[in-house]
């Protein structure tokens, strides 16, 4: 078989998915042509789906494709072949199935580290009260109100999109459309809709914090999501043809590097700082932002991140009652109840249900590997693969093995 012919095949099988599960297909620019033809066929079956998958990756070798190219599809279908095991009913292990999905192997953190994260988080935050009260009060603080979400979401988008073009370059036309929603399992979501145009939807049940704000745009848009679409719909896929990049599918090692490279869109285009900078555009609107407190904060809070990830191995493979997950991040997260349960609707759901990892293993592995740059390479520049080339964890991996100890980089 040749390459394009694969290519074309492996277009077809990820839509195909997306026939069985609403949201499979992430995003779709390619042909129309392909979709409407699986539109039009009969409903496919997902043992065949996997049987596909498995017969695409045996025509891998000696395909006449790029190296880069050819791990790329075979991580890719070996994703697939899970996702259509899964679906059929067979019995594949939770951590068994995250790994086919996103070339890591997760296990659970370590409780000592939550409990000095905490420790931190007091030493931050002196007063009366347990912390859990001391931290609730400073969110409250923190808190945008309703009615001014979507400015500050538009005045941080400006600035952050005035970056991104410095920074990165950006097709003139590019261009990304706001809307406040409701009742969604996430915070926000980026539908990148193809030719340089994203809507992104922000979650308003969350109660969205001054602090989390410049993180959310910087993940969707500008340097994360919306970038990275922008950049790779020009440059794989417009310059060099790589139409396997007009795809993206749920539940695939492009999640993991996509996720891990949002959650480290500020940290690229702001880095140290982020705070009073967020801080002195907020306050425009009349916001009072504790700067400089809120980014030691936040600081702190990073070392729980496998909390989550925690939750989903307690869920899906030591089949814990959902009462005891949703204590669990209570206690180790500081959060209410309500905000617990909100986190349980995501780790619950049939698709969603292993893609915690992808933030966690994400931006642990991608923020080793910015750190681990030669040296005088500026991070930007290095950030900028992330955005332009069709990495995989693996070949991540495998360059931090190959990498020189060094001290890390700030900014």
């Amino acid at each position: 078989m040749e390459g394009t012919q694969l290519v074309r095949e492996y277009l077809l099988l990820g839509l195909r998915f997306d026939r069985l599960v609403e949201g499979f297909v992430d995003a779709y620019t390619g042909d129309p042509a392909l979709r409407r033809q699986v539109e039009n066929e009969p409903a496919p079956d997902p043992s065949a789906l996997a049987a596909r998958a498995r017969d695409l990756r045996g025509e891998l070798a000696g395909i006449d494709l790029a190296p880069e190219r050819v791990r790329f599809l075979d991580a890719h279908l070996v994703a697939l072949e899970c996702s259509g095991r899964k679906l059929a009913g067979q019995d594949v292990g939770f951590v068994d199935e995250v790994e086919a999905y996103f070339q890591v192997r997760i296990s659970r953190g370590e409780e000592d580290g939550y409990r000095e994260a905490h420790r931190e988080l007091d030493r931050l935050l002196p007063g009366d009260g347990s912390l859990r009260e001391r931290l609730s009060a400073f969110r409250k603080r923190d808190e945008v109100p309703a009615e001014k979400l979507e400015s500050c979401v538009h005045a941080l988008s400006s600035v952050l999109r005035d970056k991104a073009r410095t920074v990165f370059g950006l097709p003139e036309q590019e261009t990304v459309q706001y809307e406040v929603v409701t009742d969604k399992p996430w915070s926000g979501f980026n539908y990148y809709l193809g030719d340089y145009r994203s809507k992104v939807a922000i979650n308003a049940d969350l109660g969205h914090r001054m602090a989390n704000l410049p993180h959310l745009i910087a993940h969707e848009s500008y340097p994360g999501h919306h970038t990275e679409h922008c950049r790779k719909e020009a440059g794989l896929v417009g310059e060099h043809g790589q139409t396997e990049q007009t795809i993206f599918l749920v539940n695939t090692p492009q999640c993991l590097m996509a996720e891990g490279l949002a959650d480290l869109g500020l940290h690229a285009l702001v880095g140290a700082g982020w705070g009073p900078w967020t801080q002195e555009i907020l306050g425009d609107f009349g916001l009072r932002m504790e700067g400089e407190q809120v980014e030691r904060m936040e600081g702190a809070v990073g070392a729980l991140l496998s909390v989550r990830q925690d939750a989903a191995l307690m869920l899906h493979h030591h089949g814990a009652d959902p009462d005891e997950v949703s204590a669990f991040l209570q206690r180790w997260l500081l959060v209410s109840e309500a905000r617990a349960k909100q986190m349980l609707r995501f780790l619950s759901d049939p698709l969603w249900r292993a893609y915690t990892t992808t933030y966690v293993e994400g931006y642990r592995l991608l923020r080793a590997w910015l750190d681990a740059r030669p040296g005088g390479q500026p991070l930007a520049e290095r950030y900028r693969r992330l955005l332009d080339e069709p990495l995989v964890p693996m070949t991540v991996r495998e360059e931090l093995a190959a990498a020189v100890p060094v001290v890390a980089h700030g900014g």
